[in-house]
């Protein structure tokens, strides 16, 4: 055998070698993935009873029961503080939760006070379904459109940011504020709707599949939404700048929704499974491919389900993934370099915010300071800080 031969032969010998070994590596990955074992027990917190978030937690816990022996405890929480706080004091593990995720890792609204602070979040999977995030009102009424919404009823959710920034932005849709409204303050979420049924407020806040809606739209009053037109840009520049989080969707399930019968209007993920940022690793991605894998079990636990699919997940949203999940989008092979690059941005954003929360506390004693006067410097220098790391810090100090 000449030497040119041979030079042929250890090459082709080392590229199979290489080959093997890449090969080997990428499939002891997905290998590890499918080991990973789950606890016999977990706890989440959720969305009270009868809400979307509360029922596809209760598909999920069925499908985690069927096949892998594990028991859910889903513990439901009235408002974004409540169901935050089992979260960072480790009485659950998760929290299938709303946009207050994103509002905790800004420390901004109700998580700008002395007790929180933003806060190390970590996304596992997120639910974008094919309903819409919005406010309804009674289908009877004389009220057409948002702007009709002036001098009316509008409820404001105590320790519910979520609610309550979303609810200004879709007013700010139509050129109203606060000021413009009759504000209801309310303890809850179910009594928010329980307020909305009784015509207590003339309107109220929620995703269109939520189960409340239902009463509502099977009461001699019956349901309408009330539309964000996607071609009105001066409406979309107006609830951006409120609520960056809000996206232009053309819903098509819910109550008085269908294929047939479409909502204009816009969504974001709910629920959004979350966890802190130390949470285990192998833990986040042996669940993460449990929801993935177990879809089929609790798809029509609700009709917001659809939304758990692996290619309706949002992977570049705007709080970072935990590394366990990670892990399982790599070993599937749908985790992008332009997505590592854009969670190292996220985890920068929440280092700079930790700074500025320590920084901020380690300052003169504002002991005797009151909360809004305490609350609004953290909002300036919360902003001082994001801005110096080429940040847009969305929200300042009024």
């Amino acid at each position: 055998m000449d030497s040119s031969t041979l030079i042929r032969l250890n090459a082709w010998l080392c590229g199979l070698v290489i080959g093997c070994l890449i090969w080997s590596s990428q499939s002891l990955q997905a290998a590890e993935a499918v080991e990973l074992k789950l606890p016999r027990a977990m706890a989440w917190s959720a969305y009270n009873l009868g809400t979307t978030g509360y029922n596809q937690a209760v598909g999920i816990a069925k499908m985690l029961k069927d096949n892998h022996r594990v028991t859910l405890r889903i513990i439901p929480g009235k408002n974004d503080v409540s169901r935050l706080l089992p979260l960072l004091v480790n009485r659950v593990q998760f929290s299938a939760n709303g946009v207050s995720t994103y509002f905790a890792q800004e420390g901004v609204f109700q998580f700008a006070g002395r007790r929180w602070g933003p806060k190390p979040l970590r996304v596992v999977m997120m639910s974008l379904g094919l309903s819409n995030q919005g406010i309804a009102v009674a289908g009877e009424g004389d009220i057409q459109k948002i702007s009709d919404l002036r001098h009316k009823r509008v409820p404001y959710v105590l320790g519910a940011p979520a609610l309550n920034v979303s609810t200004e932005a879709i007013l700010a849709c139509g050129d109203l504020t606060w000021r413009d409204v009759v504000r209801v303050e309310l303890p809850g979420y179910v009594a928010m709707w329980n307020a909305m049924i009784a015509g207590q407020i003339d309107t109220a806040y929620a995703t269109t599949v939520s189960g409340p809606t239902r009463r509502l739209e099977a009461s001699p009053q019956g349901i309408r939404w009330l539309t964000l037109p996607h071609d009105d840009a001066g409406c979309w520049q107006r609830v951006r700048k409120v609520a960056p989080y809000l996206q232009p969707n053309m819903a098509t399930r819910g109550a008085a929704i269908s294929d047939a019968n479409p909502h204009e209007g816009g969504t974001y993920p709910y629920p959004i499974l979350t966890t802190l940022a130390k949470q285990e690793t192998r833990l986040v991605a042996a669940l993460t491919q449990a929801i993935d894998e177990g879809y089929p079990q609790y798809k029509n636990a609700d009709p917001g389900s659809i939304g758990w699919q692996m290619q309706r997940q949002q992977l570049q949203w705007l709080v970072p993934y935990h590394r366990g999940a990670i892990q399982y989008f790599q070993a599937l092979g749908i985790w992008t370099d332009a997505m590592e690059r854009h969670q190292t941005q996220l985890v920068r954003r929440q280092a700079v915010l930790s700074s500025a929360w320590q920084a901020y506390n380690a300052g003169d004693n504002k002991s005797q300071e009151s909360d809004l006067v305490w609350q609004q410097g953290w909002m300036r220098v919360r902003a001082e800080y994001l801005d110096a790391a080429g940040f847009d810090p969305i929200w300042r100090a009024q």
